[in-house]
């Protein structure tokens, strides 16, 4: 888990510094080409840039151990960097909506052999970055993947719309190529913004079926029932469970193997870190009493 955290902030720090080189490349190449689109593509990388850095630091902290202030560790601190990239994803789909919107009903001229060049690097620079991270586990590298594939297929819609341009005047071809691409980008932006708040809120891994495992627990000879089954995870890879786990008349040896074995099931169903409580029949259980 140690080596998948160091691989992950490697990843982000890599598409971070990408993205800043890119962004002022674009600013260059923006005013070259009189191109107002590739410009507000380099506010956007710049942007970019900032919410990759958050994210980048978010992933080093999360990297740090419990304390006393943080007794789970600071895991979760990587969920922000998430969601702060997802929030700038957002708005920058809106606003090229938006500038597609605008281009299309009033077509700008722009030099394209300019756009084609920067078309050529942009995929180039970006695509490298992209495919660092693209095994990434972490909601935190499938967001700022997320980032990279945006501008990877902004730019194929630049090289495609510039490559026609070459031979046939038609600016609104651009603008309608950025549009779909924002579409599809809100899409991935919903189902990433989805994960993390389910995440944040707790919820039960969706890899992890909570009926299957209290049916494997039940298997174990000695246990009579199971109940207060809690699973979530702290941010999308560690995964934490807690149970009751009621017995009939055994040892204590008996109770200890038990609880064991109750451990063992949990990582075998991805859980890396188990709370197991022991109640015999006669118990009481203190959840189910202040329940009912």
């Amino acid at each position: 888990m140690a080596h998948n955290h160091d691989h992950a902030n490697s990843n982000i720090g890599t598409a971070f510094f990408l993205n800043l080189s890119f962004s002022l490349i674009e600013v260059i190449g923006g005013c070259l080409t009189n191109s107002v689109a590739i410009l507000s593509d380099a506010l956007h990388d710049l942007g970019d840039s900032f919410s990759l850095a958050l994210a980048w630091y978010f992933q080093k902290l999360s990297k740090k151990k419990r304390d006393s202030k943080y007794s789970y560790g600071y895991r979760r601190f990587s969920l922000l960097g998430a969601l702060i990239n997802s929030s700038v994803l957002l708005i920058g789909s809106i606003f090229v909506i938006s500038e597609s919107v605008r281009r299309i009903s009033s077509p700008e001229a722009v030099n394209a052999k300019g756009m084609l060049i920067l078309a050529f690097i942009g995929i180039i620079i970006n695509g490298i970055a992209m495919l660092r991270l693209k095994k990434g586990h972490s909601l935190n590298e499938r967001t700022v993947s997320l980032h990279l594939l945006e501008d990877v297929l902004g730019w194929v819609a630049v090289l495609i719309a510039s490559t026609v341009m070459l031979f046939v005047n038609i600016p609104v071809l651009d603008p309608l190529l950025s549009l779909g691409i924002a579409c599809y980008i809100l899409f991935n932006i919903y189902k990433n913004i989805r994960d993390t708040m389910r995440v944040i809120l707790q919820g039960t891994p969706e890899n992890i079926d909570g009926d299957e495992i209290e049916r494997a627990l039940l298997s174990i000879d000695g246990i009579e029932s199971v109940h207060d089954l809690h699973l979530w995870t702290m941010d999308g890879e560690f995964n934490i469970s807690s149970s009751h786990i009621v017995v009939d008349a055994v040892g204590d040896d008996r109770i200890m193997e038990i609880k064991n074995m109750v451990k063992q099931v949990m990582k075998q169903f991805n859980i890396q870190h188990s709370t197991v409580e022991i109640e015999r029949i006669e118990e009481k259980c203190e959840y189910i009493e202040s329940c009912c």
